[in-house]
């Protein structure tokens, strides 16, 4: 029995026969819908006929997360009053590892990895009348893709399959323009549910001063110690149920701890949870019941009704992942929250009744939060997106629509993977292989060491790793793979349910894909050595970039390059070698943190990571000199090295003496004084004159050394070598020659300058412009200051004891008002030497007085 009591109650009713109208006309539409609406379990239903006057249809729902797939599957049987799938049930679901449907179902609920695989095995999509993808505006990368598949879909090879995009946020135009329809063109229809619930009243409950910004997933204690202090106080103020939202499960933990003794049961909701949890969360209290606290990850952002719940206590932060693509290495960032998934986050509150949200942050800083979430095709890893693309027919995702396009580097990074596991080629074109990976519904890593494992430790064992390696163990299983491994076997707990689910499927999937590439199916081939070897393998196939060595200074090496650490009291801290599974490296950390790992042996490091194997002659400038050495490494890992002697290759030599050049300057150089003047003198007809003048600044030197170094360059071998060559020697090959200027060296920079005296006086070029440093008495009777390529010398005038006396630039200026000075402070001081009235016609003299009188 229809439960129309339930259904009159959802806002969102009445957009109904707008997007009926739509999709009747135009074959697509976005649905613009806010939280708490009932565009998840409403709409489709009428979408296939099942309630109102619509036709009759098969509708495909997709949603983000599993847990989302069961509760809207769950809702829409009990509206219509029936159950899930079986025999005559008319809503059913599927989501990895569990479908339930059959010959009566006319709205199915899958999540959009499960959407992708089937339009990736039937493009067309046959028996489907209408595609809704649920929660849009959350920018999965799955959801992304699945829509720009559709959209070809619909251009290529059924323009009558209808398209719904369907989003709880105001972004609604740009679907819109995705989903260009093919009858009439131009932007889809958005239909719009003016419903927003009950609404809510919102407070800001910012937490003391002092808070330390969260990074990687670690959040301050003093935050959640806040947010648990807050939940007492809505609990104390409120009536209703509690939901709180934090950014993790370890963040859930702790505040669960916190909040022991409180007058309600806490519950936590994630991903993981147990099912029991998550039905008796999505249950509700009963009458009579308790109160509870739904201390919950952003799985209860949308597509859930948490029945029950008033109050809503948003911590304010969510996590993204990133993904540090150089070295395949991923990583989860705690960052603050949306205002749209805040919006959406306070909108549990007003589904049943006016509700109440408390912000743990400032009003004020309202206005800084992102709009959206972060994309997920910016940040995370593409080799999945990578391999779908490829196997659609478009490597580069140019011709897709996507909201966001795939940035470069990613990209590329994504193909170099899928190069090296033999998934595409290189022009990036899907294999065959790639091909049967892409339909395992794995990421391409792990899809390769279920087909090459299988093929070295068999089908099951294979399967098993593989599926620990898909969902992570719990912590509490520890770092060692294979000790989890033999936990999961044991295990009655949800994991351990959710992994030998898991198993059947994969080992199906490796027994049908070995079939398809002609391989034999035995499920027990090649499935010698014990649990420990097994492990090592298959880890070692899906990340072969791991694969690391223990250092002598402590830790491990990734061939990769980065460094990992095992936590302390960890068993596996002694392996020579290990592959590692699950690591994270935040932009603060050296090194990256081990979660999960297995031991391995270099035999079988070296298999795996084969194709990061190299063996030559390395010459490099390192710790200030040059070393040379014949190397085997495994990426950045070395194997095996000999030091080189005087057998290294030249050209490797040469480069890393340039090296050295580039990273220490030419200091390492012999510079004379004759050198330093030189490159002085040579500055400064570069300003002065310029035209074929050098430039001898130490970016130039460096940048043209292998002009002016040569031929001395190409016969030395170490540091020493450098220091032996004669800089100024080899400067002059850099002078003008082919201008005929470089003749002219000594006429437009000359080294020594003859003064009035006859002495011959070295000009100095080292200030920028040439200055004469020359006794007073010498330059008596020279009215015109001297030139050199036309600047004029900046004379420094000394006394007789050679001590600065004044400076000038202008000696007939300076004659004529600043001698005086002079004369009048140091004549005194020297009275041996002439101090004439008027210098200007004095005679000049290297002499005393006396000595002039003598030789007269």
């Amino acid at each position: 029995m229809i439960r129309h009591d339930a259904l009159d109650l959802l806002p969102v009713r009445h957009a109904v026969p707008g997007l009926l109208a739509a999709l009747g006309e135009r074959g697509t539409a976005v649905l613009h819908a806010p939280p708490g609406t009932g565009k998840t379990t409403l709409v489709p239903l009428a979408l296939a006929g099942l309630i109102g006057d619509g036709p009759e249809r098969r509708v495909l729902v997709a949603e983000p997360r599993r847990m989302a797939v069961r509760a809207a599957a769950a809702r829409m049987a009990w509206l219509l009053g029936q159950e899930v799938g079986g025999a005559t049930g008319a809503v059913g679901f599927a989501v990895r590892g569990e479908r339930r449907a059959g010959p009566a179902t006319r709205v199915e609920v899958v999540t959009t990895g499960i959407l992708l695989q089937r339009l990736q095995r039937d493009p067309e999509l046959a028996g489907v009348d209408v595609v809704l993808l649920d929660e849009c505006h959350e920018r999965h990368l799955d959801a992304d893709t699945a829509l720009a598949f559709l959209v070809d879909v619909r251009a290529a090879l059924r323009p009558e399959l209808g398209v719904v995009a369907a989003s709880a946020t105001s972004d609604a135009e740009a679907w819109a323009r995705l989903l260009t329809s093919q009858e009439g063109g131009g932007p889809a229809p958005v239909v719009r549910s003016a419903g927003e619930g009950h609404g809510f009243a919102v407070r800001h409950t910012p937490p003391p001063s002092g808070i330390r910004p969260a990074h990687g997933t670690w959040v301050d204690p003093a935050l959640l110690r806040h947010v648990a202090a807050t939940v007492r106080e809505a609990l104390a103020r409120h009536e209703g149920d509690v939901l709180c939202f934090l950014p993790g499960t370890g963040e859930i933990a702790r505040t669960a701890g916190l909040l022991d003794g409180v007058d309600a049961e806490v519950l936590q909701l994630h991903g993981r949870a147990p099912s029991a949890v998550q039905d008796a969360v999505l249950r509700g209290a009963g009458p009579g019941g308790r109160r509870r606290v739904v201390l919950s990850t952003s799985v209860a952002e949308s597509s859930l009704t948490v029945p029950g719940v008033r109050v809503v206590v948003d911590a304010g932060l969510a996590r993204e992942p990133r993904m540090d693509h150089a070295r395949g290495l991923g990583s989860l960032a705690t960052v603050p929250v949306s205002a749209a998934a805040a919006t959406q986050r306070a909108g549990r509150s007003g589904r049943e009744a006016p509700g109440t949200v408390y912000r743990c942050w400032a009003e004020a800083e309202e206005s800084g939060r992102a709009r959206f979430p972060a994309p997920e095709i910016r940040i995370a890893d593409l080799a999945g997106f990578a391999l779908r693309a490829a196997c659609w027919g478009d490597p580069a995702a140019e011709g897709l629509a996507l909201l966001d396009p795939p940035p470069a580097g990613a990209l590329a990074a994504a193909r170099s993977v899928l190069v090296a596991i033999g998934a595409v080629d290189e022009a990036g074109k899907a294999t065959g292989r790639g091909v049967r990976m892409a339909r395992l519904g794995l990421h391409p890593r792990l899809g390769r060491a279920l087909l090459d494992g299988a093929a070295e430790v068999g089908a099951r064992r294979a399967a098993e790793v593989v599926a620990l390696l898909s969902e992570e163990p719990p912590r509490e299983y520890g770092d060692d793979l294979a000790a989890a491994w033999r936990e999961a076997r044991r295990g009655g707990d949800a994991y351990g349910a959710r992994w030998r689910a898991e198993v059947r499927r994969l080992e199906r999937a490796a027994g049908a894909a070995g079939a398809e590439a002609g391989a034999g199916a035995d499920p027990g081939a090649g499935a010698g050595g014990g649990d420990d070897r097994v492990a090592g393998v298959v880890t070692a196939l899906a990340f072969p970039e791991r694969v690391a060595r223990a250092r002598e200074q402590g830790g491990h090496l990734m061939v990769s390059g980065s460094g990992a650490r095992l936590g302390e009291g960890s068993g596996l801290r002694s392996a020579r070698w290990l592959a590692v599974a699950v690591a994270d490296r935040t932009a603060r950390d050296a090194t990256a943190r081990v979660r999960l790992a297995a031991v391995v042996d270099e035999a079988v490091a070296r298999r795996a990571a084969g194709h990061l194997f190299r063996a030559g002659e390395e010459v490099r400038w390192e710790d200030g000199d040059v070393v040379a050495r014949s190397v085997e490494r495994l990426g950045a890992v070395e194997l095996a090295v000999r030091p080189l002697g005087a057998g290294a290759d030249p050209v490797l030599v040469r480069e890393a003496l340039l090296d050295g050049l580039r990273r220490e300057g030419t200091g390492l150089l012999r510079w004379g004084r004759e050198a330093v003047e030189l490159r002085e003198r040579l500055a400064f007809l570069r300003e002065a004159v310029g035209g074929a003048w050098p430039d001898v600044a130490e970016e130039a030197l460096v940048e043209r050394a292998e002009e002016w170094l040569e031929p001395e360059l190409s016969r030395a071998a170490r540091r020493a070598d450098l220091g032996r060559i004669d800089a100024g020697e080899a400067l002059r090959r850099l002078l003008p020659w082919a201008s005929g200027e470089a003749g002219r060296l000594d006429e437009l920079a000359p080294e020594r300058i003859e003064v009035p005296s006859g002495s011959r006086i070295r000009v100095a070029y080292g200030e920028g412009r040439p200055v004469l440093a020359v006794k007073l008495q010498e330059m008596f009777g020279l009215a015109e200051t001297p030139r050199v390529a036309g600047v004029p010398v900046l004379v420094h005038l000394l006394s007789p004891a050679g001590r600065p006396a004044a400076v000038t630039a202008d000696l007939a200026s300076f004659w004529r008002d600043g001698y005086r000075a002079v004369r009048a402070e140091l004549r005194g001081r020297y009275p041996k030497h002439p101090w004439p009235e008027d210098p200007s016609a004095a005679a000049p003299t290297r002499h005393t007085s006396a000595r002039l009188r003598r030789e007269e």
